[in-house]
């Protein structure tokens, strides 16, 4: 069977979806020694992806994301292939896709959440995108042979926004790369002071889209009276810049620590070095850096809505990111409580086992394996 897989998202340029088709790549190398694939990349990613086995080839497919161009180049590329089964990692699916696929939703959070302040277009625009996504995606939906989710609680959304039947969609679960335990009590703080963190601190990892709930993390922070800093990591965009310009020059201000985009080995100091991850958002697909923070030791405040109780299991406090003063009360109780502390790291450090990039690319793979029968 010769399989496509659209990794046009592949490594950082895709942020979290860019290590999904990373890692899902490098551990289908490792499994598969029979089916022939083609990897579909851009020419800005093309150089992150080298071919390690010989039935892997990568192919230029350098067409825009969410484009006219990639709707109509994308099937005359797959036909021209030859592809018996063609897994699209997003929803932005060929409308005319002329061969079997299967298709991962990550999340639905357009439709979950949504907000103008999720999108720099002007109100009616974001209508019309809003009802496309809806009609891309639902058309994808039915035409897929199976349809993969990340967590049980997309699976569930999948049926209650769409009608998918529920035997239709698999479930796998993403993982974390974590850490060598041993290195986790190896603080390297030479690589904080650039940032000003002087401060015990918070931590968050991340974009700032509305659905995440940093306003209203910025906006209890204060009345949470602890003498530490709020340290966001992710990279500068329209959201990032909005909030820097809504708490400029306030008193909040002073103890924010906006790090922009770090290398890997910065974001590993940052985890080691922070007291406390707190992960408040209204909806995730998958919820990864929570996990990341476990992974180096650290103790996850988080809120209780969508995918994170099932994914973090018994592995974190959780808060209501809509009650002010329950997400004031766990957070300053985790940040105070030893013992506390000290369980949920134990807890964490278990809770990351449990997922495994392997495990996720060998259920991958029996799903294309019962495609390719039918």
């Amino acid at each position: 069977m010769r399989i496509g897989i659209d990794a046009r998202f592949f490594g950082p340029v895709g942020k979290g979806l860019g290590r999904y088709v990373e890692r899902l790549v490098e551990n289908l190398e490792k499994l598969d020694k029979e089916n022939e694939y083609r990897i579909f990349l851009r020419k800005e990613n093309w150089d992150y992806y080298t071919p390690k086995v010989s039935n892997f080839k990568k192919v230029l497919a350098d067409y825009p994301w969410y484009s006219l161009k990639e709707q109509i180049m994308m099937p005359l590329l797959i036909r021209r292939e030859k592809l018996d089964l063609v897994h699209f990692p997003h929803f932005n699916i060929p409308i005319f896709c002329p061969t079997k696929f299967v298709a991962t939703i990550h999340d639905l959070i357009l439709l979950q959440f949504p907000t103008p302040r999720a999108t720099t277009l002007g109100p009616l625009l974001y209508k019309i995108k809003y009802f496309g996504y809806r009609i891309v995606i639902g058309l994808g939906l039915r035409r897929a042979k199976r349809v993969i989710t990340v967590s049980e609680c997309t699976k569930k959304e999948l049926g209650k926004f769409f009608k998918v039947n529920p035997e239709k969609i698999e479930v796998t679960y993403e993982a974390c790369d974590g850490v060598e335990y041993g290195q986790l009590k190896i603080p390297e703080r030479k690589n904080l002071a650039k940032f000003g963190i002087t401060k015990p601190y918070l931590l968050y990892v991340g974009n700032a889209y509305p659905h995440k709930n940093l306003e209203g993390l910025l906006k209890i922070f204060p009345k949470l009276n602890l003498d530490c800093q709020l340290v966001l990591v992710g990279k500068e965009d329209y959201f990032y810049k909005r909030m820097k310009g809504e708490i400029w020059e306030t008193e909040i201000s002073k103890n924010i620590v906006f790090t922009e985009f770090v290398s890997e080995a910065t974001l590993a100091d940052l985890y080691r070095n922070a007291r406390v991850y707190v992960f408040p958002s209204f909806v995730e697909g998958f919820g990864l850096p929570g996990l990341e923070a476990m992974s180096y030791g650290l103790p996850v405040v988080a809120s209780n809505s969508s995918c994170l109780p099932e994914i973090y299991g018994e592995a974190a406090v959780y808060f209501d990111p809509k009650d002010e003063k329950d997400m004031i009360e766990k957070i300053r109780f985790v940040w105070a409580d030893g013992a506390t502390r000290e369980k949920l790291i134990n807890l964490g450090l278990e809770q990351v086992k449990k997922y495994s990039w392997e495990s996720l690319a060998e259920k991958t793979l029996r799903i294309y394996q019962n495609v390719g029968k039918n």
